[in-house]
């Protein structure tokens, strides 16, 4: 289990910042996890894990570029 910082889940998921804690408060991107202080982290499974569902509604909902 790893546990990935801000700009790791940015590089990863192509995302910003805001857009990230965006889709978290619309509970559509995994929670961070409090290290301590103001830190927070998220457990890379969960960022790859919700990469994939995203890949998964593209494949069976069918993606048209407009």
């Amino acid at each position: 289990m790893k546990v990935i910082r801000l700009q790791q889940v940015m590089e990863v998921t192509g995302l910003g910042r805001s857009t990230i804690y965006k889709y978290i408060s619309e509970d559509w991107f995994p929670k961070p996890i409090p290290l301590g202080g103001r830190s927070v982290g998220w457990l890379e499974s969960e960022v790859h894990e919700w990469i994939l569902a995203r890949i998964e509604e593209r494949d069976t909902q069918g993606f048209v570029l407009a």
